[in-house]
Order: C-alpha cells, then sequence, then structure tokens
C-alpha cells in the first residue's frame, strides 16, 4: 500500500508542476521569499539544523535526514499581500497585492537515506499600475511587470554517521516574466546597446517621440509571455554536536537557464505622444542571461529546554553576480522593416546577508507555538530603482504554530508583516513604499 501511495504522489507531483504552478511571486528578501514552509517561516525563516519537513527541498536538503523513517506528504498554501505606493506628480498604489502560491513535496526515508521530489515556488517581484497613473505616461494602458521563478526538485540525503548528514539536490527551473513599460523616447532610445537590420536606420526617430512602449504580457494566471527553463543543484549538511545543539550548512548554486522567449509575435512596440499612440511592430522578446543567483547558508538549533528550541541562520545571497544588467533583445518589425535591437536596463544589485532568529516552544503534546526575526538589506541601488521592480523590502516578524491532529497528521501555519520602507528613485525621482502581510499554511500526512 506504501508503494502505491508513494506512486499516486509522485504523478500528482508531475502534474502539478506542469499545470498549476502560478507564474508569479511576489518576494521580500530581494526576489526570495522570507521564508520556505511555515515552519521554518514562522521561525524568521531559519531553517538549517533541523527538521522542517519538505520544505528542507528548498533549505537545507540535509534536515531530510533528521525525519522519522517512513513517507511524509506535504501540501502547502501561501497568501503574499504586497502594498506597493509610488509618489510621484501624484500618488499611485500597484494593483498587484494578493497572490496564492501552493506548494507540494513528498520525501521517503528509508535506514540512512530519503529521497524525494518537490514542487516550490522560488520567488520573484513586479507591480501593475493602471493606466490613469503618472508612471503610464499618458499612454492608455497600464504598465506593470510579472517576475515568477519555480522549481521541481529532486533531494537525497544520507546519514553518514547517526550525527552526519549530508545531501544534494538537483532542481529543474523555469521562470517566467511578463512587462509592459512606458519610457520617454530619449531614455527608451538610451537602453538601446546595439542594432542590426534595415530598421536600424529609423532608430534616432525613437529618440525624439514624446513617448514609447514595450509589452509583452501573458494576460494568464500560470505563465508570462517570456519563458525559459534550465536547471540548478543544491549541497548540504548538517552536524549533531551533542544531544542540544546542531549545525548546519547549505550551497545553492547560480542557476543554469535559458533566454526567456516570448512568442515570435509576442512583443509589440509603439510611439507617439500621450493620447496619440501608434504602434511601430511587434516581435519576440529574450531576456537574455536572467539566473538565479548562488547562495550559501549556515545555522545551529539549540534545544534549551525540552519545551524550548532556538534557532539562528546567517545565509549570503550574492544579487551582484546576476543583477548587474537587465538584458533584452527585439527581433521583429519597426515601421514594417526588419530589426535586432539589443536593450540593457542597469541594475547593479548589491549581495545580501539575512540573519534569521527564531524559537519554537511546545505547550503541550498537540501544540507548538513559534515566532522570529528575518533581517536584511535592501539590496536595490537608489540610482537604478524601478517602480516597476520594488523588491526593496527589508525586515520581517514572522509568527507561527504547529497542531497535530493524530499521529499521521499535522497542520502549520505562518504569518509575517514586513514592516513599510521607502526608497527615492535618482532617476524618476519618485519615492517606492512597500510593505507586506504574507501567510502559509501546510497540512502534513505521514505514512
Amino acid at each position: 500500500m506504501k508503494k502505491s501511495l508513494s506512486a499516486i504522489v509522485l504523478f500528482v507531483l508531475v502534474v502539478y508542476a506542469s499545470v498549476f504552478m502560478p507564474s508569479t511571486v511576489y518576494a521580500t528578501d530581494g526576489m526570495n521569499l522570507e521564508g520556505y514552509g511555515p515552519i521554518a517561516t514562522g521561525m524568521g525563516g531559519a531553517s538549517m539544523a533541523y527538521d522542517n519537513g519538505t520544505a528542507a527541498m528548498m533549505n537545507n536538503p540535509a534536515t531530510l535526514g533528521l525525519m522519522p523513517d517512513g513517507n511524509r506528504l506535504d501540501v502547502a498554501l501561501g497568501y503574499l499581500g504586497p502594498h506597493i505606493t509610488v509618489t510621484g506628480p501624484r500618488e499611485t498604489t500597484s494593483q498587484s497585492n494578493a497572490f496564492y502560491m501552493p506548494a507540494i513535496g513528498w520525501i521517503q526515508k528509508s535506514g540512512q537515506s530519503a529521497y524525494g521530489v518537490g514542487v516550490f515556488a522560488q520567488g520573484g517581484m513586479g507591480a501593475k499600475y493602471d493606466a490613469n497613473s503618472f508612471l503610464a505616461q499618458g499612454t492608455g494602458d497600464y504598465v506593470g511587470s510579472q517576475l515568477g521563478v519555480g522549481r521541481v526538485i529532486v533531494p537525497f540525503a544520507y546519514n553518514v554517521t547517526p550525527d552526519l548528514i549530508v545531501a544534494a539536490s538537483v532542481d529543474f527551473v523555469w521562470a517566467d516574466l511578463d512587462l509592459k513599460m512606458a519610457l520617454p523616447g530619449s531614455q527608451f532610445a538610451g537602453l538601446v546597446t546595439s542594432c542590426s537590420g534595415p530598421a536600424c536606420a529609423g532608430l534616432p526617430i525613437l529618440a525624439t517621440m514624446s513617448e514609447t512602449r514595450l509589452d509583452f504580457w501573458s494576460g494568464g494566471p500560470f505563465s508570462g509571455a517570456a519563458t525559459g527553463t534550465g536547471y540548478a543543484g543544491k549541497l548540504g549538511a548538517t552536524y549533531k554536536i551533542n544531544s542540544d545543539v546542531s549545525i548546519g550548512a547549505t550551497y545553492h548554486s547560480k542557476t543554469s537557464l535559458n533566454d526567456l522567449k516570448t512568442k515570435s509575435d509576442g512583443a509589440s512596440l509603439s510611439a507617439g505622444s500621450p493620447g496619440a499612440m501608434g504602434a511601430l511592430g511587434a516581435g519576440q522578446i529574450s531576456v537574455r542571461d536572467f539566473q538565479w543567483p548562488e547562495t550559501y547558508a549556515v545555522g545551529v538549533s539549540w534545544n534549551a529546554t525540552k519545551e524550548l528550541m532556538v534557532v539562528f541562520d546567517i545565509k549570503q545571497i550574492n544579487w551582484s553576480g546576476v543583477m548587474k544588467n537587465f538584458k533584452m533583445t527585439y527581433d521583429g518589425t519597426v515601421n514594417g522593416a526588419n530589426a535586432t535591437i539589443d536593450f540593457a536596463m542597469p541594475q547593479n544589485w548589491k549581495d545580501q546577508t539575512v540573519f534569521e532568529l527564531g524559537a519554537g516552544y511546545i505547550v503541550s503534546p498537540e501544540w507548538i507555538l513559534r515566532a522570529g526575526l528575518n533581517i536584511t538589506n535592501n539590496p536595490i541601488p537608489n540610482t537604478y530603482l524601478n517602480a516597476l521592480f520594488p523588491a526593496i523590502e527589508e525586515n520581517h516578524l514572522t509568527l507561527g504554530a504547529g497542531y497535530m491532529i493524530s499521529k499521521a497528521s499535522s497542520v502549520d501555519a505562518s504569518f509575517t508583516y514586513a514592516p513599510r520602507v521607502a526608497a527615492v528613485s535618482d532617476q524618476a525621482g519618485a519615492a517606492v513604499y512597500h510593505m507586506q502581510n504574507n501567510a502559509q499554511v501546510m497540512y502534513s500526512y505521514r505514512f
């Protein structure tokens, strides 16, 4: 019966990954979520050195070896509630304020080995402002961005000794992007790094236009207009120092994603003046060399008493290695002639060091309460801040709880409050304000 259940679980995971995973996730540690799984998130996201369920596939896969023998299936749902306001000539608020992201994972622990599969949202960023906002530049259409990244993860953990566990995972990664952007013609021309084709002779005319637009938007909930796939991997280890103290560490590799591409006519260019925009052409957009950064983390868990566990992690996210420039290529027509136009939007993100501190307290055999802090810096320099990519959140306060329904099943939940932060764009002179209320809930079944 266990083998049959395992096969059913694997089938459901594959179908889920290919059909139902949402395309966009709004993240808070740069483009990462502040925590993966409600057990870890309830304790500030710390997850390196204790059993936090199948979300360990996203955290430290070595903690899967801390599970008891048997199968575990986790089914989770996350809610992200960003509130983004931009002040400039007038105030405007992003319409993207509620997102739901399911996750699912299955692990089988047998003796010294643990293995399984899971599907998780990695993170993303974006916002959406209506056509009447000053960010739309009077072009008659809304502007915004939606970037999402997800993973199908196959982990393997091995208990080398009763105290030492090592692990690795192979991650299939996908990413998608929607973008609707309005810029004065002079700014648009300033993003162009090269052009080839007959239409390039007329490209300088764009710089004289009062407004230009670049648009590619799928309009669907499960996939962006520009999509790409690739792979990555993780390594992890945990070591039990004594009966009360364990340490853990992990390395997440930089992704190897293909270019994100739209359909051959999936993007459009237009130009003109407010209220008098005209189509220039259609073509394919390729987002070139977009990657997720490598990450290092170390942590410790301490059973201070039989009831109280304290956890602390330090994580390094190397955004500077992947977010120097946001590069795109438009391959299509401009006023009836062909052109291949390369763009580059400077980003120059800074690396993030994230401090994650939390505690869990067993109130009764059925109940555990959790609380934590997640503290980091805003990775986006004001020089390159763009209201379409407002990933400026810094600190988070987290709460959580777990309830054992029976020996086989349990429910865990977490709530995160990210206080309002502000940053001012040196280019646009607009101030971006960002706060979030996020939540996760998970049902676990052991068999």
